[in-house]
């Protein structure tokens, strides 16, 4: 009886053991990841998020089905995307996608193999992201904003919206590599324009509270040089600002649906969708250094009426 039990006993386990391949053939494949390293929150980037979304649908890439996205939000905070870019490349997603000068660093620090997509960055030349537009080389590419290319335009929009204007405010993080490049621009506009200035970096969310007393009395206008804190703290900047009598250009449009005054650039939505035109030809095999970075090609230039009312401005001097 103790032969026959040890006889079915190796019976058994052989059978086991020969099914083992099979068990690990049918486990399902991975499925191609992409990384998101969002500069901001969930709620803030949620049009661009469902925007690029839609775009790899169109695509083929259907999340969930052949496509996984792996999420992580830098909520404001810039001391986080570095920790947040390791855990991306930990997971060995097949590709980054982020947005920003200070996210895209951190991408590149964390990884020189895996491929990084941007769908907005002030200037990837001038700040050593990409070697050229036409060839970046390395594992990075995506699309530039040409901020400082639009620094000068957005002041000369403030002069002609501003009467009497002589004293801007210029607000920028001295910490973000493209915002700098951008108010050395915007300086020289203002130069040119015969505009005294008064600049303010903010750094931190208790900077923007004494920055503002800074302007008191001594601007007629503030341009806000975009970066993640300065997104995230939005509504309360556009509160300081009336607080404070000044009315205020932006490059996006969010901070004048939050309360400012005007913005000039591109379309942040149409810029995330091309975005995943770029996701996609890696997906099938295209080397980042072999993709061109693109520049926008849509451009919106948008105005808060209610705030304009407030600040006495002439809807008719702005809207053409």
């Amino acid at each position: 009886m103790m032969e026959m039990g040890r006889r079915n006993f190796i019976a058994a386990l052989a059978g086991t053991v020969a099914a083992w391949p099979l068990v690990a053939r049918a486990q399902p494949a991975k499925l191609p990841t992409i990384g998101f390293l969002g500069p901001n929150t969930p709620s803030l980037d949620s049009h661009r998020v469902g925007t690029f979304v839609q775009r790899l649908r169109e695509l083929g890439w259907i999340e969930g089905r052949n496509v996984a996205i792996e999420y992580r939000w830098g909520e404001g905070r810039v001391e986080r995307l570095a920790e947040l870019a390791a855990e991306l490349v930990r997971l060995k997603v097949d590709v980054i996608v982020t947005s920003g000068t200070r996210q895209v660093v951190a991408a590149k620090q964390a990884t020189s193999v895996i491929p990084i997509v941007f769908a907005a960055v002030g200037d990837p030349v001038g700040t050593g992201l990409v070697a050229s537009l036409a060839r970046p080389g390395g594992n990075v590419t995506g699309l530039s904003l040409q901020a400082t290319d639009l620094a000068a335009k957005r002041t000369g929009l403030l002069r002609e919206v501003v009467p009497g204007l002589r004293r801007l405010a210029i607000m920028a993080n001295s910490d973000t590599p493209a915002a700098v490049v951008e108010m050395r621009e915007v300086q020289a506009t203002a130069r040119t324009l015969g505009l005294e200035m008064v600049t303010a970096e903010t750094r931190r969310p208790e900077d923007l509270a004494p920055a503002f007393e800074a302007f008191k009395g001594r601007a007629e206008a503030l341009y806000v040089s975009n970066d993640p804190l300065v997104t995230t703290h939005r509504i309360r900047i556009n509160t300081l600002a009336l607080g404070v009598q000044l009315p205020t250009m932006y490059n996006v449009r969010e901070f004048v649906e939050a309360g400012g005054l005007m913005s000039y650039g591109p379309s942040f939505l149409d810029l995330y969708r091309r975005c995943a035109d770029f996701v996609d030809k890696i997906l099938r095999g295209a080397k980042p250094a072999d993709i061109p970075v693109e520049q926008p090609t849509k451009f919106e230039f948008v105005i808060n009426l209610k705030t304009a009312k407030t600040f006495s401005v002439s809807c008719q001097a702005i809207c053409f």
